[in-house]
């Protein structure tokens, strides 16, 4: 019963907000104008800050995720607690308390890091940990039988791993890897937190200014879905062209 007031309470309100916009030409032309007006500057902070950061911090990521990876499945013991403490303690914390820490947390011990360079980090480590299952997952997918037969044509570990397991692992690794992609674009929303002037951030500034906190906040999620349904078909095409080599 509480459920159902609540609701028929919240559909009033979005009735009455509706109704407020069409009823007041002034009000409508004063929304048209905000939304065409911020369209640009929220487009802007997409693309010179959100997506640049999106992709510095997931090829910083992968790279990082690459030697976990590879440490986690290695056979020196200390390499695989050090690749083990990383992972766990990124994936046990949440990414907002690590991005304070880093931003708001250090200066306190005398480093001192500027809020671009503190997105980075932090989204970095975050990607670095979590692709890395993906990667580990997917080397360890990778019949047996192919170590093998680069061990007997004479190939050291390395470079069986490099053309041989790698490659295959790629392929395998891609999709799920394109999922980590379009969930940092996302991601990086939270850049905003530690001062980072991107689009959620100048979707902060902007409806702080006119207090249309649905109207601007809406936009933003609108270009945001627009990017990420974008990369959504690029990596359905990627995975069409890779299923042809599988």
């Amino acid at each position: 019963m509480t459920e159902l007031i609540k609701k028929s309470q919240r559909n009033g309100l979005v009735k009455m907000y509706l109704s407020s916009i069409f009823a007041d030409p002034e009000r409508t032309a004063r929304l048209i104008d905000i939304a065409q007006s911020s369209f640009l500057p929220l487009l802007k902070g997409a693309i010179f800050y959100t997506i640049p950061l999106t992709i510095i911090t997931f090829i910083v990521g992968l790279v990082l995720a690459i030697l976990t990876a590879l440490a986690r499945i290695s056979h020196v013991r200390i390499f695989q607690m050090i690749a083990r403490v990383y992972v766990s303690a990124i994936r046990g914390t949440p990414l907002i308390v690590q991005l304070f820490i880093i931003f708001y947390g250090l200066p306190n011990i005398g480093i001192i890091i500027d809020s671009y360079t503190a997105a980075v980090i932090g989204f970095s480590l975050s990607v670095g940990a979590y692709t890395s299952e993906i990667i580990r997952a997917a080397i360890l997918s990778t019949p047996k039988g192919q170590w093998e037969a680069g061990y007997s044509i004479g190939m050291s570990y390395s470079q069986v791993l490099r053309r041989i397991i790698l490659p295959q692992a790629a392929r395998v690794s891609i999709p799920p890897l394109s999922n980590s992609f379009i969930s940092l674009v996302k991601d990086t929303s939270l850049a905003s937190l530690v001062l980072v002037s991107e689009m959620f951030r100048k979707a902060q500034e902007i409806a702080a200014s006119n207090y249309e906190f649905l109207l601007v906040y809406s936009e933003a999620a609108l270009i945001y879905w627009v990017i990420c349904f974008i990369l959504s078909i690029i990596q359905q095409v990627l995975e069409k062209k890779l299923d042809r080599y599988v």
